[in-house]
């Protein structure tokens, strides 16, 4: 009876910081790594910061070095626009199906001059840009974007639609651009997989009392990232809707630790964040801090708490937060630990919000045959004994597609499944 030979490739689902960093880590193995990724973009979540705690680094100098070697690294091969459709077969012997969507930009041809983008007539909000900005129906989400060369959004660009429209392809002088390309459909046969799909902000839209979506300067923690960035959409100036300078903020922690029913760990730690991001490019301004609870773990993370402190930032215990216009400015109504009702005005309000799923996470747990758990993050087989590995043999769930996380434990879960599958495989 012949044996059935085990295949020592790997595949990765997100290009994410922590599929990033377990590609590398497998590649350096000398193994093969397919490394999928569903927008058009390397660096996740983690790519929108521009510095990150506790010791504000600079999240582009830290992400950008290894966006770079993904790319140059032979034993990688980088699937953007990609999606699982399929996975059969068992531990040691994957057959997965991958749909890759057309970019209809020449990748070996483009130089990413951008000189595409300025004759498109489509105007749309840009999503990577938490909307505060324009794109064009041919984009970059944002400058720096990695592997740099756009992709033209057929739901949205004139040709795809009936209209016999060439403006993008005629100001490109390197032929770059190529309506005729396809979708793939492309097989794999792969030993293990790691899911590194990441998550997404809890929609702060379920909390109407909040007022976000209907009153002006009530700002997401994304929306204030991009805000905050040096190449997001206002060149990193911290402005109010008008274009004015707040010259008040107000930090609102825990927004949909109820809804959801557990704490993300990271919010606390991101609203004092916000305090440098503040102080150090508005000195002078005022903040003030509503919290439920705090939630400081860590040496360094107790350190820069303490910092925050001393910056003069009012840390409110509160809870009945209510939200509203009064006139120019924002009245924020809450309950202090007294019990007592009490309210302050502010310019500007931002709502950290707590960390969840992927919208799609339920429907790749069934292709991948894995399971989800109460909160519909992947669940892991036995949380005492491993966090990464899963009830499929063979397939490992790392950073927050497992559950909520800082960066570094992240990355220490790649490690971990990257070890799990060296060890064993």
């Amino acid at each position: 009876m012949n044996e059935i030979q085990s295949n020592l490739d790997i595949l990765v689902i997100g290009a994410g910081i922590t599929g990033i960093e377990s590609s590398l880590m497998l590649s350096k193995s000398d193994r093969k790594v397919h490394l999928i990724e569903k927008t058009s973009y390397t660096g996740g979540m983690a790519i929108k910061f521009e510095e990150v705690f506790a010791n504000m680094e600079c999240s582009t100098c830290m992400v950008a070095p290894l966006q770079q070697e993904l790319l140059q690294n032979k034993n990688i091969n980088l699937l953007t626009l990609a999606e699982v459709e399929d996975v059969e077969g068992c531990f040691g012997n994957f057959t997965v199906k991958i749909h890759k969507k057309a970019r209809y930009v020449d990748m070996k041809n483009c130089i990413g001059c951008n000189a595409c983008f300025e004759p498109c007539p489509v105007h749309l909000k840009n999503e990577f840009e938490e909307c505060l900005s324009e794109r064009k129906a041919i984009y970059t989400p944002f400058a720096g974007a990695l592997p740099n060369a756009p992709m033209i959004d057929t739901k949205h660009c004139l040709r795809f639609n009936g209209k016999d429209c060439r403006a993008c392809q005629e100001a490109c002088m390197f032929e770059a651009i190529d309506f005729n390309q396809k979708d793939e459909h492309i097989q794999l046969t792969i030993g293990a997989i790691i899911v590194a799909t990441g998550y997404t902000p809890f929609d702060c839209r379920e909390i109407p009392q909040y007022g976000y979506g209907k009153i002006n300067n009530v700002f997401t923690a994304f929306e204030f990232e991009r805000l905050y960035a040096s190449n997001g959409p206002t060149d990193g100036k911290i402005l109010l809707k008008n274009g004015k300078i707040p010259k008040s903020a107000a930090i609102i922690h825990c927004v949909g630790r109820d809804n959801k029913g557990y704490c993300s760990s990271v919010c606390c730690m991101y609203s004092l964040k916000f305090n440098h991001y503040l102080t150090s490019k508005i000195p002078g301004i005022k903040i003030s801090e509503f919290y439920t609870d705090l939630c400081i773990p860590g040496k360094s993370h107790q350190k820069f708490y303490e910092k925050i402190k001393k910056m003069g930032t009012m840390l409110i215990r509160a809870s009945d937060i209510e939200i509203t216009e009064q006139g120019e400015e924002i009245a924020i109504k809450y309950i202090d630990v007294g019990g007592k009702k009490n309210s302050i005005t502010v310019d500007m309000v931002i709502l950290t919000s707590a960390i969840v799923p992927k919208d799609d996470a339920e429907k790749l747990a069934k292709i991948l045959g894995i399971t989800i758990d109460e909160y519909g993050f992947f669940k892991e087989q036995n949380q005492n004994a491993s966090s990464v590995v899963t009830s499929k043999p063979g397939v490992f769930i790392v950073g927050c597609s497992q559950g909520p996380k800082n960066i570094q434990e992240s990355i220490s879960q790649a490690g971990a499944a990257v070890g799990k599958i060296l060890s064993t495989h």
